[in-house]
């Protein structure tokens, strides 16, 4: 049976409006995102904004405290791990902080911003500065505790931002994060046991 002309019009109309609503699907962003500044980017969420401007004042934090171990007397294996965790969150600091501009949000929340879900995860200062007060073997065993409870902080923000988060890149970062803190945690729990032992 041949078709008129009427019925392939109607067949050709049908196919580009499935084709319209199939990309219109394909493009749609999830729930509460908003648009990504890259073409075709699954956009970000308040969850991928909020663990950016968490991260950075506690990676800031970080870098304060592992730089206190410079000139002091510990062991040089935990010398070399300072200097790694340093040159590893100034990169993720710049990372972070160009995903923010490129989102038009400022580096930290107003104030108060995260008393909902607890505040915003940081060492206190008076804790950084008993640390930097301490001396000789007492430093060593203060600063890998402080570093311990400051990382794990990190490992609970990576966590939220790994079950609410959607922007793959932030995604991926957490993951990062979460792994290589909890090494890190858990290569300083040895150095403490090891304490005893060093002189």
């Amino acid at each position: 049976m041949k078709r008129g002309p009427a019925k392939y019009a109607a067949a050709a109309l049908l196919t580009v409006c499935a084709l319209l609503l199939f990309a219109g699907c394909a493009g749609a962003l999830r729930p509460g995102a908003e648009p990504s500044p890259d073409p075709g980017g699954p956009g970000f969420n308040g969850t991928d904004v909020m663990f950016l401007q968490m991260m950075l004042p506690h990676h800031g934090q970080g870098v304060r405290i592992v730089r206190l171990a410079e000139g002091r007397a510990v062991r040089p294996e935990v010398r070399t791990l300072a200097a790694a965790i340093e040159a590893t969150q100034l990169t993720e600091i710049t990372t972070m902080a160009g995903w923010l501009r490129a989102w038009r949000r400022p580096p930290r929340a107003p104030r108060h911003a995260h008393a909902a879900h607890g505040g915003l995860p940081e060492t206190s200062e008076s804790e950084i500065a008993a640390l930097a007060r301490a001396t000789g073997p007492a430093f060593e065993r203060a600063f890998l505790n402080t570093l311990i409870a400051h990382q794990d902080d990190a490992v609970q923000l990576a966590r939220m931002q790994l079950a609410d988060g959607i922007d793959p890149r932030v995604r991926d970062l957490a993951r990062r994060m979460e792994r290589s803190r909890s090494a890190q945690i858990k290569q300083m729990l040895l150095f403490l046991d090891n304490t005893d032992t060093h002189p």
